[in-house]
């Protein structure tokens, strides 16, 4: 049977290799500048070690958990947020959490969370987010781009009511952070034969 450290090395540091991450133990005598793009290994916080904790410009952005195969890692990203109320004194607080990004993984599951938002749920994802994506997503302001669309109303003289009913329900959709939508209409083909 294969035990958590086998999974990690063979699973799970892998998976962060190639993505760009480089694999490094925690090491005290080093600043976090010193680790751009590192996968940190047993980075302690005031709840324990996280597994690795991701570093991107010198800043922990993400906690991953790390379980042995033969574990579903879903019910245990609980670890990754208590690791991540664990990591004050860094550049963020999400609402006592310190590290907005969340993993737990077995090395063949991977469940995300981003605690920036309350109305944000963990979902399972096809693999990790390479650095530059979490910056991008750290720089990205989700409440702007919503705001947007309230102040730029769809109003093109050519759609139709339904098509503008629909265009509004699919942006109040994403302001409320749901990720999937079902959107079904003729086509103006179907409709014009009709």
């Amino acid at each position: 049977m294969e035990s958590e450290r086998q999974t990690r090395k063979k699973r799970i540091d892998p998976l962060l290799k190639g993505l760009g991450w480089k694999i490094v133990p925690f090491n005290p005598g080093r600043p976090l500048g010193f680790y751009e793009n590192c996968a940190i290994e047993e980075f302690p916080t005031d709840h324990g070690p996280a597994d690795y904790a991701l570093c991107v410009h010198g800043r922990i952005v993400s906690v991953v958990e790390a379980k042995k195969l033969t574990l579903g890692p879903q019910n245990v990203l609980t670890q990754a947020q208590r690791y991540s109320r664990g990591l004050s004194g860094g550049p963020y607080n999400f609402d006592g959490h310190y590290v907005p990004f969340l993993y737990s993984t077995n090395g063949e599951v991977i469940w995300f969370q981003d605690v920036r938002h309350s109305l944000s749920r963990s979902r399972q994802i096809h693999q990790f987010h390479t650095p530059a994506a979490l910056k991008e997503m750290l720089e990205r302001n989700f409440q702007d781009c919503c705001d947007w669309f309230q102040s730029n109303a769809n109003t093109h003289p050519r759609l139709r009511p339904y098509q503008i009913e629909a265009n509004n329900e699919i942006e109040n959709a994403i302001a409320e952070r749901k990720r999937k939508m079902l959107v079904a209409m003729a086509t103006e083909q179907a409709r014009l034969s009709r």
